[in-house]
């Protein structure tokens, strides 16, 4: 990881080459099997980039049915995977920009994508965010959404276009925002409480 700039320091440089040769270790078993069977690729490739379109639309239906019920939750999630993948990727894709697999290795790649930063990843970011934010309002829904953003990021990794770490970042950074819009929310709703109560 040249990005780093203490890498040259011996300890914190071992201890990234480590990191580095498992994360290529795992994408190198991962990856393996693309371009393998004319079925899992497509299978990949429609989780990669079709499954997230899904989970939104799913998301607008709820409004649809019951928009006064889903409303908050559908906004914190939005607003969650907004804060995630626009705000917090895009400044650690500045400081730390990472090469995608594709950029300086020989990969099985299954689709075209652009050379921009790979760390963290965006997609993992983004629904692991609402997929946080889901499961605080309702399990067993909340647990479909984590199942569906693994295999999101799962599928970006077997496409070649993601590092595990990647995904891994990403899909932490995710969740931490999702617990930081629910704490937030909570704590504007009391305060607007309070204020109410005060008024009154």
């Amino acid at each position: 990881m040249d990005f780093f700039i203490f890498h040259q320091i011996t300890p914190i440089k071992d201890f990234f080459y480590l990191v580095d040769s498992l994360d290529a270790a795992i994408f190198n078993w991962v990856n393996q099997f693309a371009l393998q069977w004319v079925w899992l690729d497509t299978l990949a490739i429609f989780f990669a980039q079709y499954l997230g379109y899904i989970l939104i639309l799913f998301l607008f239906l709820l409004l649809i049915r019951n928009f006064k019920k889903y409303w908050s939750m559908v906004a914190q999630a939005l607003l969650a995977a907004i804060f995630a993948r626009l705000i917090i990727v895009e400044i650690i894709r500045y400081f730390l920009p990472k090469s995608r697999p594709f950029v300086e290795n020989s990969v099985n790649l299954l689709m075209n994508h652009s050379q921009e930063p790979a760390f963290p990843s965006g997609h993992a970011a983004f629904y692991f965010a609402i997929a946080t934010i889901i499961y605080f309002y309702n399990k067993k829904a909340g647990l479909l959404f984590i199942a569906a953003s693994f295999l999101i990021s799962l599928s970006r990794v077997f496409a070649g276009i993601h590092w595990p770490s990647d995904i891994l970042v990403g899909a932490v950074i995710g969740i931490l925002s999702g617990f930081f819009i629910l704490r937030s929310s909570q704590k504007f709703s009391l305060l607007v409480r309070k204020q109410k109560l005060q008024q009154e």
